[in-house]
């Protein structure tokens, strides 16, 4: 799958989440007052949320696309993270903040009038079209997965495509809010008392917070400048090192510019005996070897330097491995 299908795959799950999320919104604000649950409007909010972050995403995708130009050299990609953190704190403050809020004051003053039936309709009908939502977004990490031979759940973990991580955590969280508003909303048909429904509004939204505090601070990290994942680093390594004229990389450093853009910079120490020619060459074969074995992998600059005396033939670590799981499956890798 080539990196525009990838970004166009993006594209389409960003859409009909959206779509989907605006359906919902509209049907869960009707039965929230109709029935006056708290439940049932605080997933009317979380909807919303929903929605406006799928807006923001596909704000996010398409500014991030951009080519680059003489006043952005190095392309637009880390404008996408700018509005995926903006979807981020949009569920933090309109979906959480509501939800919790509503919740509170449903617990201490409302009482619940309305027909709960209509509740449970717009329940049913809402996961019916979130686990549709959801199935798309689940089938695109399977296939960048294998894509990049690692598993789904790391994947999720350290890609930099925030777009379709958005859209799985919040289809995910979508499904779960459904359950609890159902509970909710079950309950309190069952006791007759509405601390359960206010419960359940207070646990969406602390499960939207949840969701929003895991998307900003992914987003925050690529913001920074965040290296690609320790063990891609290390083949990138490998790669440059193994260049017949490379005596021994000095120095990498990489940093993720955008969900599909990648920058390799190294200090290399060449042979004494190589020639500009042989070192040029090199240099053109190393952007070759790599730009084709990773398509991500955008710019690539070589700085020919001295070793430092008593260097060793491995390169500086001067990006520490981030790795938290260094046991566990293998880091998403393109394939060769």
């Amino acid at each position: 799958m080539s990196e525009s299908d990838v970004n166009s795959e993006s594209v389409g799950t960003v859409v009909i989440a959206g779509a989907a999320n605006l359906a919902i919104a509209v049907a869960k604000l009707v039965a929230g007052l109709i029935s006056g649950s708290a439940a049932m409007l605080s997933e009317a909010a979380h909807s919303v949320a929903d929605t406006a972050t799928e807006v923001l995403l596909f704000q996010a995708l398409r500014r991030g696309a951009r080519p680059a130009d003489r006043r952005r050299p190095f392309g637009y990609g880390k404008e996408s993270y700018v509005w995926a953190f903006f979807a981020a704190m949009f569920t933090f403050v309109a979906g959480a903040g509501f939800a919790v809020t509503h919740g509170v004051t449903t617990i201490l003053v409302h009482e619940h009038s309305g027909d709960y039936l209509v509740s449970y309709i717009v329940l049913g009908v809402s996961f019916v079209i979130e686990s549709i939502s959801l199935a798309r977004a689940v089938r695109q990490v399977r296939r960048e997965s294998r894509r990049w031979q690692t598993t789904p759940r790391r994947f999720l973990r350290l890609t930099a495509d925030t777009a379709v991580k958005a859209v799985f955590l919040e289809d995910s969280a979508a499904l779960i809010g459904l359950v609890l508003a159902g509970l909710g909303v079950g309950l309190s048909q069952a006791t007759g008392d509405e601390v359960w429904d206010g419960i359940a509004s207070i646990l969406i939204g602390l499960l939207l917070l949840a969701v929003a505090g895991i998307l900003a601070g992914n987003n925050l990290s690529l913001l920074v400048g965040r290296a690609v994942p320790e063990r891609l680093r290390r083949e990138i390594e490998q790669d440059l090192a193994g260049l017949p004229e490379v005596e021994r990389i000095d120095t990498l450093m990489t940093m993720q510019l955008g969900p599909d853009d990648i920058l390799v910079a190294a200090k290399v120490d060449f042979r004494d005996e190589a020639t500009g020619a042989a070192i040029e060459a090199t240099a053109d074969e190393a952007e070759r070897r790599l730009t084709e074995r990773y398509p991500e992998i955008r710019y690539v600059f070589l700085d020919p330097t001295r070793s430092m005396p008593g260097a060793s033939g491995r390169a500086r670590h001067t990006q520490a491995p981030h790795d938290p799981d260094p046991g566990g499956d293998p880091e998403p890798r393109p394939p060769a």
